[in-house]
């Protein structure tokens, strides 16, 4: 007879193992799917261009956003990565894959760039590998791959690691754009996440309601022959933190 649920850690790791091994894709376990998805680098893959987000690239002309400590969760093969550091910012890029890692230096080192990569979880670096403050946390793509209960990790992470006054630069699936569009307690009865959740402007608004939405709109389509990328099957959205945060989510999470 097992009683090993004593705290919210416990919970977040029991809700875990409701979903099929195979269909995790934010727990270290997930590094052997998505090393086999970068390791093709030749898939037609949208992603893996070597193109910073235009919507990344908008906040920064607009000074929406200035150089300073950043934190890339999800980088992939580090497109968003090595912009911000071509600006002057401090990064700190993390993936749970190697592939994608070993991708993401072979780019740094070809284009002189300083980035410290991180491979493993986020959720187990925060405050480890992945010491903040950071002015600006970017997460082109990560998000959506979270089953709901992961939020709340997700929310702890922002808490402890974004500065006072930093941003949350968000990319995620668009409701009617890509995405499953299922209630959250439907991917737990399916043992799944559909190839991700989508959501829409409200459900954001409504998660992250501890920040405040500098701008949530889709993401436009970038041509071929553009320096950018954008999909318009995706939201774009920069949060910020109060300057002074008002303490309503309570340390009660480390990861």
């Amino acid at each position: 007879m097992d009683r090993n649920i004593r705290d919210v850690d416990d919970v977040l790791k029991l809700l875990d193992g409701l979903f099929a091994p195979e269909a995790d894709r934010w727990t270290a376990d997930a590094a052997g799917w998505w090393n086999g998805f970068y390791g093709d680098r030749s898939k037609e893959v949208p992603f893996f261009v070597a193109k910073p987000d235009g919507s990344l690239v908008s906040y920064v002309e607009r000074g929406l956003v200035a150089p300073g400590r950043a934190l890339d969760l999800g980088c992939g093969p580090g497109r968003n990565a090595l912009y911000l550091a071509s600006l002057g910012f401090e990064v700190d890029a993390v993936d749970l894959s190697d592939e994608a890692i070993g991708w993401a230096r072979q780019r740094a080192e070809e284009a002189g760039a300083e980035v410290r990569f991180h491979h493993g979880d986020a959720f187990a670096l925060a405050g480890s590998e992945l010491t903040g403050p950071y002015d600006l946390i970017c997460d082109s793509g990560c998000f959506h791959h979270l089953p709901p209960h992961r939020r709340v990790s997700y929310l702890a992470l922002l808490e402890r690691l974004l500065a006072p006054g930093g941003h949350l630069a968000l990319t995620c699936f668009a409701s009617g754009g890509m995405g499953s569009e299922l209630p959250d307690a439907a991917f737990y009865r399916d043992s799944r996440l559909h190839g991700g959740l989508a959501y829409t402007a409200e459900s954001l608004r409504w998660i992250f309601s501890d920040l405040t939405e500098v701008e949530l709109r889709r993401m436009r389509d970038e041509p071929a022959d553009s320096p950018h990328f954008g999909e318009a099957f995706l939201w774009t959205g920069l949060f910020r933190r109060p300057d002074r945060p008002d303490g309503r989510r309570a340390a009660l999470i480390e990861r």
